[in-house]
């Protein structure tokens, strides 16, 4: 992607060349039945693929890129973000920034959010805060969460998540709740089937609030 070397670029001048051999490139792969993001499709339920590249440090400082089609025609999104994590006490912690850009989207659909989450064994919770939006309206959107998940064994694990999302703009807040069930085969990748669906909307929300079942495959490098 056109903003991976900049993101890149970005982490290097920050962590300095002496850091190099304390840090991990990686990167991401995936395809998807529905993109389905905090409860709602963002492809109009249909397909997906993605892709990123990640850059983390040692001293818990990582940036990276991520990509993803958005059917219908609709172009493209890409993300970019930046933060730092580590762990203290057995409780880790994650705080950073993200911008969502949408390059071929007819109206200014860019936004920015800052984010922070702790997690401690298999259960983690966390907030995010819209604070700059292209459109200059609705800027202060916070969405809650927590998740958990299992190891079962044999390459199988299942996760959920629950979420809550406090629209700025009036009665469009609502909940949703999600269920992940993974198998991983190793060098083929990571094989998940998701339940999702969306509930307790407030009167003016247009989310679908029917149950979407869908597939996804991710491999990392």
């Amino acid at each position: 992607m056109k903003m991976t070397k900049i993101a890149l670029a970005m982490g290097l001048a920050t962590l300095g060349i002496s850091g190099m051999a304390q840090a991990e490139l990686s990167a991401n792969i995936g395809a998807a039945s529905n993109y389905v993001w905090r409860g709602v499709s963002q492809t109009g339920d249909e397909a997906a693929i993605s892709g990123g590249i990640d850059y983390s440090h040692d001293s818990g400082v990582y940036v990276g890129t991520w990509a993803s089609t958005l059917g219908n025609g609709n172009g493209e999104e890409l993300d970019l973000y930046g933060g730092y994590s580590g762990e203290a006490s057995g409780i880790g912690y994650d705080v950073g920034v993200i911008y969502y850009a949408y390059p071929s989207a007819a109206d200014d659909a860019d936004f920015t959010e800052i984010y922070g989450s702790l997690s401690y064994g298999p259960v983690s919770g966390g907030i995010a805060y819209t604070v700059d939006k292209e459109s200059g309206v609705d800027e202060n959107d916070i969405y809650y969460h927590l998740s958990a998940s299992f190891d079962m064994g044999d390459g199988w694990s299942v996760g959920g998540t629950v979420g809550y999302y406090d629209m700025e703009a009036a009665s469009s807040d609502y909940s949703h709740a999600q269920l992940d069930v993974t198998k991983s085969v190793g060098d083929f990748g990571d094989f998940t089937f998701s339940l999702s669906n969306v509930f307790d909307q407030d009167s003016g929300s247009n989310q679908d609030n029917d149950l979407m079942p869908f597939v996804s495959w991710s491999k990392s490098f």
